[in-house]
Parts: C-alpha cells; structure tokens; sequence
C-alpha cells in the first residue's frame, strides 16, 4: 500500500467521521466543508496564516489541512505569503464576492478614485488586478465624453497579462525567475509587434515600467486603444492593483499629456494606494520628466 492510498483511506474515514456526526448526513460534503472553514478563517485581522495553526484551529489533522491548502492555492483561491508555509487569500476569491476583498478597499475606495479621475480627464478609467496570467478588470468609471465613450471593457473582462500594459505594471515586484516559472514555455505569443517575445523581453520591459513608476502604452496590444496605467501597493508595499486611463485612439494626443494626464493617473493610484496604508515615495513630477523627455513641453 503507497503511501498516497493511506493517505486517502484516512482522508475517506475523516470524512465519515465527520458524516456520522452530522444531523444532515446525506446532504453535507465534509471535505468541502473543511475547505470552506479554512478560507472563513483568513480575515482584515488574520490575513497570514499556516497549517498548523488552522489544523489547531479546525481540530483538523496536519497533513489533511497540507492537502487542503495546496488543494485551494491550486484553484487560485489561496495564495503562498512568504517563503514558508503560510497562506493568504488569492484573487480567486473574487469571483464568490468574498467580504475579505472588500476589506481590501480595492473596490470600495478605488471606485470613487476612478470616477473622480475619470471626471478629471474625461476618459474612462478602470481598477485592475492580475489573477495568475491574465488581469482581471474589476472596476470601472465609464467616460461621459462621446469621443471617448466607445471603450467597451466592462468589470470581468480578461486580458493576458504578459502582452497588456497593466499586467506588465502589475507583474513589477516579480524576479525573472518568478516570471520563468508564470510562463515556462520558450517564446510568447505576440498580440502586436510590441508584445514581448520572449521572457527576457518581457522582464526588461516590466523593470523599466517598475522603474518609471508607471507605463504609457499606444496602441501595443489592441490597434486604436492607448493606456495610460500607474501601480496600486498594499500596506506591504507590493503591487495589488494598477488604475488606467483608456484612450480609443492608436496614440495619445500630446494635449493630453501636457494637460498632466500622467500625473493625475499616478495621483489617482497613490491616493488609493495610501488608503491601503501604503506611503508612495516617488517622484510627484514623473510625468512631466517622462513627456519632456518625448520632446513635449
């Protein structure tokens, strides 16, 4: 007998176990129910935990909750917090609308961000997070100008990170190892002829991105659409959200840049940032240094 049968006869007698003291025994699935219980157990408060604290917590044996948790980060649902063994919540939870996540203010707070960033400038602007390879655009302030009334990517659209400017923005705390181990294969695919084609393109874009503090982008991975995207960071410092502006158009206008577009997005992204307990210490001029540089006033 393997030990991966033992381990399952054990599992299988657990959940009888559990079964047997159940008032509902044909109704409830214990090992749903455990992995349930261990997602309720992460909070504002708690949001790191092990194994060996939740099997303290859940009266669950140590190597089922080791099931468990790798179980749920495989689903995107946990996510590993350091190099140890400790959890914390991944994105996935996202899709069950999880209070943990709004806890997070990256919705609640960053709504209001964007709608005043988008009567600012005009231009729709969303709030967007990275799910393992692709970016999840999950909030959205719709611009009211017709001329730019026609950007259509609503809350859930989902893009491939590596080839959008907001997943380089928001792959920025990664090493190129951890980039090597996100995309193993030997080339990517390419959207535009700005898509990078290998991971050493893409490392070296996202370090310059990471660098500049934020990401201009025409036309790089839809022809007619342009971007303007700056990172949001948590208490921890890392990188959880970008806020963009969308212009329908293959490159942005130099007015828009002289109108301090850059500034006012990164604005935007340090507001929500510092309402994250995160304290920005870029350069507040960064903008004006990026279109100078262009030859722009």
């Amino acid at each position: 007998m393997t030990p991966d049968t033992i381990n399952a006869e054990r599992d299988a007698d657990d959940d009888r176990n559990d079964a047997d003291t159940s008032s509902d025994i044909s109704y409830r699935v214990p090992g749903l129910e455990r992995g349930l219980k261990i997602l309720t157990e992460f909070s504002p408060r708690e949001p790191v935990l092990g194994a060996p604290e939740l099997s303290k917590r859940l009266k669950i044996p140590r190597t089922t909750v080791f099931r468990l948790l790798q179980t749920l980060e495989s689903l995107g649902f946990l996510e590993r917090a350091d190099k140890d063994r400790n959890y914390r919540l991944g994105v996935a939870v996202l899709r069950l609308g999880f209070e943990y996540l709004s806890s997070l203010e990256l919705t609640d707070l960053g709504l209001p961000i964007i709608e005043a960033l988008r009567d600012d400038t005009g231009l729709t602007s969303h709030i967007v997070i990275r799910d393992g390879r692709d970016v999840v655009f999950v909030a959205k302030a719709q611009s009211h100008v017709p001329i730019f009334s026609s950007v259509k990517v609503n809350v859930g659209t989902r893009l491939p990170a590596y080839a959008t400017t907001h997943g380089q923005v928001l792959m920025g705390d990664m090493t190129l190892d951890d980039l090597k181990k996100l995309y193993p294969e030997p080339e990517l695919e390419r959207f535009t002829k700005q898509t990078p084609a290998t991971i050493d393109d893409l490392y070296e874009r996202i370090r310059d991105d990471a660098k500049r503090g934020f990401a201009i982008s025409e036309s790089s991975f839809e022809r007619g659409i342009s971007v303007v995207s700056a990172p949001v960071r948590n208490d921890t410092g890392r990188i959880v959200a970008v806020i963009t502006t969308t212009i329908p158009r293959h490159e942005i206008d130099a007015s828009l840049l002289d109108s301090g577009l850059i500034d006012k997005v990164r604005r935007a992204a340090d507001e929500l940032s510092q309402r994250l307990n995160y304290r920005p210490t870029g350069s507040p001029n960064a903008g004006a240094k990026y279109f100078k540089a262009l030859g722009l006033k």
